[in-house]
């Protein structure tokens, strides 16, 4: 009988790897250059005929993952599209949400649009479906004729409302056919979803990428067998047959093979919560898994926002190849590479310190399992001495006696940090606890730092499988064919979705049905978003009755965001039917020896992966190859360090303060129903020491960051020590808006949470959250009229309000004071439920601060609070350093000027900011109070930084402001 064979292959950037497997049980794995064109056309191709000629017999199965789309999309090289779109839209996606990327970057590049021609469509229909401007045929086919004549063959249709309106898109593509366009993408196929960015978006991505992609899938499908089976890896963790595989799908093709091979190759080991850990050279992978494969319905990937299932992986830029440096204040890990060339110190080529090198240097890493490959002429082994070089040069900068082994421990408690930190952001900070969950290691670095990982996150099981290293290969070899049909629902909860549903099981049917699949292995999930009424956020729960779906969504919420409101109006935002054609899968039992054990501190050498087993660690192989390392010592959680700076615990610190911020405002813009904090992002969430000096923010708006510290320090003196004759107590929260007391404009609205640590009597430290609300009254709607003569007339004011008295919302005095004066906010029942949310992002971060005081030690993080205000006020006088003096008049519409004189003590490394001069204040609303210019001074300056710290008030420590009076 002739040996059949199944291919499973991941062509990645660098490398193609082949998984295969014989119908007599043998299996294959080879690895080849992505790239060798010297040598073969096409990677995949050349590794199936490689396997071939070693083994024989005949091709059965291919299936395939693919950067091909990806890179792509990167490097910007797809098919030439033209965009068609409503009249009057045609730069809506370049506009976008107007979101910054990077609020301290002084140049903004914004990623190249991936459309080169736009034709406006004359045609309009209203939101009800009314036609307000029937579809003009005519001047539709002229317009489209002359891009066609350019030699454009791809176009994108998105019009107003097509996702529900589809008959003038439908209209619009039957004329581009007949005009030659040999790629024709319509928005109402490929992202059937409201909001027209998103949805033009996708529908241009999947015209840019379709072509491209159908030209390499029909180069494979030429070079194999005429009758094999070709699959290809969805983003959403499924396989579609050749012929379906569509540009929008494409784009996690690689990666998603690494979620499925962890999930499959785990199954047998009782793992049901899973945290993916992916390390590999450039950056690591992790992911989440409790059940079900989590997809996100909207990712922006190169710059171009794409709303098509993809399943949620986070990257941080933490690999071997992280470039590891002192910057005379910290450690840094990242997220510069070494790259394959030069590389790491030890591959020979003169190449920088890495987390490679530190791990060779640490004897994590045995030369003698490397090829020698190394060097100029690429045939010699690693070279430790290169790497301990590299070490020795960063002791003697430092120069406080410290050995290289344990600066390299140093870099690696860095490295650990991050990595353990990105799962964090995909489990902890959405709710669940990690410390329930095994770690699922993969990816050709991954298994040097499990144990590492897993102690910084309380995790106690790891499971590496035998294949480790080509984990996403194998995953595409178990991935089951899947087919996911969506649709915009947007009705309450309660109302019939069996109709809706009926047609979106039967396309998605269809579909696998098309792709021929095996109707007796095919199986129908049932899902929906949901979101309350108001909030553009969506959780997906499975669909049930009424009642089910209300506790699972309510219950999901509660955990994610910390409350939910009992009377919130549920909506179903969109209905998703998921056709799922189960997947036989790969054996390796017949692979590898009886069980084994090792117990920590040792090396375990796999084919395609090295396991450091840590000290308190314990390894055991299972009938399947697995490595199931469990903690057999138990770990005491609590890190005796001392209050002393160490560039080490500096560089954690900060990013640990920053992530904590960052955890906030993901929360704040989840659970908020303005506009103005969910989509224009017009929020700012930051931590504060007990003096009220800001230590960290996440990237929000500089202008609310800046200003916020002098309305805690407004609490403090108010209200500690009993002086309002209760001082301030746990579970306290105060709000406020007032521009004298650290405000901005009235609509702008703080909420205070104080931070008590165990056992301490007063607070040890503060969160805030800063929200632009719709209306706060006034005169005019939206609390900012340009012809306002008092503040009374811009809206409620606010000073320094006692919002939660010891855990009770007081919900009546608030919303009385919110009606009160002579023009009172318009919408209290919205201001209410978005104090809510800003009250949920704070306690959300009090907690996450108090945990961390736990951790650590409450005098350990106060000191490192101290350290992270020293660090960056030692970067604001490097930069003061380099800088001269100068002067700037800018003189507005209205003629007054701004003046200020900078002037630089060389002496003293400090500057003085004086804005003598500058006209005197304003009858109108156009003056900005002290602190707008205390945090425009202090974002000018952190601007001018380019490096990673955080913007607090260590940054004007060495600044003195000159304000005067009435200006």
């Amino acid at each position: 009988m002739n040996r059949i064979w199944s291919f499973a292959i991941d062509r990645g950037g660098s490398f193609t790897v082949v998984v295969a497997r014989s119908s007599d049980g043998r299996l294959r794995v080879e690895k080849l250059l992505s790239d060798n064109p010297g040598r073969y056309e096409d990677a995949a191709l050349a590794a199936i005929e490689l396997v071939l000629a070693k083994e024989g017999g005949e091709v059965g199965e291919v299936r395939m993952g693919t950067t091909v789309a990806t890179n792509a999309l990167l490097e910007r090289k797809g098919e030439r599209v033209a965009l068609a779109i409503t009249r009057g839209f045609g730069d809506a996606l370049r506009i976008g949400y107007q979101a910054r990327p990077d609020i301290f970057a002084r140049n903004i590049v914004l990623p190249t649009m991936l459309y080169e021609r736009v034709v406006e469509i004359d045609e309009r229909v209203g939101v009800d479906g009314n036609v307000l401007t029937p579809l003009d045929e005519r001047s539709a086919r002229e317009g489209l004729a002359r891009v066609r004549a350019g030699g454009i063959e791809s176009l994108a249709i998105v019009l107003m409302h097509g996702w529900r309106f589809s008959d003038h898109e439908t209209r619009l593509a039957a004329i581009a056919r007949e005009l030659g366009f040999q790629q024709v993408s319509i928005s109402h196929e490929v992202a059937p979803l409201i909001k027209l960015i998103g949805r033009g978006d996708t529908t241009v991505v999947d015209a840019y990428l379709s072509p491209v992609l159908r030209r390499y899938v029909d180069r494979v499908a030429a070079g194999l067998p005429v009758g094999t089976n070709l699959h290809f890896m969805q983003s959403s963790g499924g396989l579609a047959e050749a012929r379906a595989f569509r540009g929008k799908d494409a784009i996690l093709s690689g990666p998603a093979g690494g979620v499925v091979g962890m999930v499959a190759s785990s199954r047998a080991h009782g793992g049901e919560r899973l945290i993916g850990f992916d390390m590999g050279g450039t950056s690591t992978d992790v992911s989440h898994y409790a059940g079900a494969f989590e997809l996100a319905d909207e990712s922006v990937v190169a710059g171009v926002r794409i709303r098509a299932p993809m399943i949620q992986i986070h990257t941080v830029a933490a690999g071997g190849g992280s470039i590891c440096r002192f910057d005379g204040m910290r450690f840094r890990v990242g997220p510069e590479s070494a790259g394959a060339n030069p590389g790491p110190a030890c591959y020979r080529n003169g190449g920088p310190l890495t987390v490679t090198d530190c791990n060779l240097v640490l004897g994590r890493i045995n030369p003698n399992h490397f090829p020698h490959v190394f060097g100029p002429s690429g045939d010699q082994a690693l070279d430790p001495e290169a790497s301990r070089a590299r070490l020795q040069a960063i002791a003697d900068a430092l120069g406080e006696g410290k050995s290289i082994e344990e600066i390299a421990e140093g870099f690696l408690d860095i490295a650990v940090d991050s990595m353990a930190a990105a799962i964090r952001k995909i489990s902890i900070a959405r709710g669940h606890d990690v410390t329930r969950y095994t770690l699922v290691c993969f990816g050709g670095a991954g298994g040097q730092h499990a144990c590492r990982v897993a102690d910084a996150l309380g995790i106690e099981r790891i499971l590496v499988h035998p294949l480790a290293g080509v984990l996403s290969a194998y995953g595409i070899g178990l991935a089951d064919v899947k087919a996911i049909r969506e649709k915009s629902w947007l009705r309450p909860l309660g109302e019939d979705l069996s109709d809706a549903l009926a047609s979106l099981e039967e396309h998605a049917r269809t579909a696998l049905v098309d792709q021929g699949a095996d109707m007796e292995r095919l199986e129908l999930l049932r899902r929906a978003r949901v979101r309350t009424a108001g909030s553009d956020t969506t959780l997906e729960i499975s669909i049930g009755s009424v009642d089910e779906m209300r506790r699972a969504f309510a219950d999901l919420h509660k955990r994610r965001f910390g409350y939910f409101e009992p009377d919130s109006e549920i909506i179903v935002d969109a209905l998703v039917v998921e056709a799922v054609a189960r997947s036989a899968g790969f054996d390796t039992s017949s692979e590898h020896a009886a069980e084994e054990i090792v117990d920590g501190p040792g090396l375990i050498f796999d084919p395609t992966s090295t396991i450091v087993v840590e000290p308190g660690w314990q390894a055991r192989r299972a009938a399947d190859g697995t490595l199931d390392l469990s903690r057999t010592v138990a770990l005491n959680r609590e890190k005796a360090i001392g209050t002393d700076v160490d560039p080490v615990r500096l560089e954690i610190f900060n990013n640990l303060f920053m992530a904590i911020a960052e955890e906030m405002g993901v929360a704040l813009q989840s659970t908020a129903t303005s506009v103005n904090i969910k989509e224009r992002l017009d929020f700012s969430c930051a931590i504060f020491d007990a003096e009220g000096a800001l230590i960290a923010n996440a990237p929000h708006i500089p202008v609310h960051l800046g200003s916020m510290g002098e309305s805690i320090r407004r609490v403090i003196e108010t209200r500690s020590d009993s002086r309002d004759g209760r001082g301030i107590r746990r579970g306290d929260a105060y709000v406020l808006n007032d521009p004298y007391r650290g405000g901005t404009h009235l609509p702008d609205i703080t909420v205070i949470v104080p931070v008590f640590y165990d056992g301490r009597e007063e607070p040890s430290a503060f969160v805030a959250a800063r929200g632009h609300h719709a209306d706060i009254g006034g005169i005019a709607p939206g609390s900012m009229p340009p012809d306002s003569r008092t503040i009374d007339q811009e809206g409620v004011l606010i000073d320094n309000e006692l919002l939660v008295d010891e855990g009770h919302f007081r919900e009546p005095e608030i919303r009385a004071l919110l009606q009160s004066g002579e023009w009172p906010a318009r919408n209290p029942d919205r201001n209410i439920s978005d104090l809510k949310a800003q009250l949920a992002a704070c306690v959300r971060g009090a907690d996450v601060l108090a945990q961390t005081a736990r951790e650590y030690g409450p005098d350990v993080v106060a000191a490192y609070m101290r350290h992270v205000l020293t660090n960056a006020e030692e970067s604001v006088r490097r930069l003061l350093d380099r800088l001269e003096d100068g002067s700037f008049d800018y003189e507005m519409d209205n003629g007054a000027h701004v003046r200020v004189k900078i002037t630089i003590d060389r002496a003293r490394r400090s500057a003085t900011f004086d804005f003598t001069g500058t006209s005197e204040q304003l009858p109108d609303n156009f003056n900005a109070p002290y602190s707008i210019v205390r945090a425009a001074s202090l974002y000018v300056v952190r601007t001018l930084i380019d490096d990673v710290i955080p913007m607090n008030d260590g940054c004007l420590r060495p600044i003195e402001l000159i304000v005067p009076e009435g200006s």
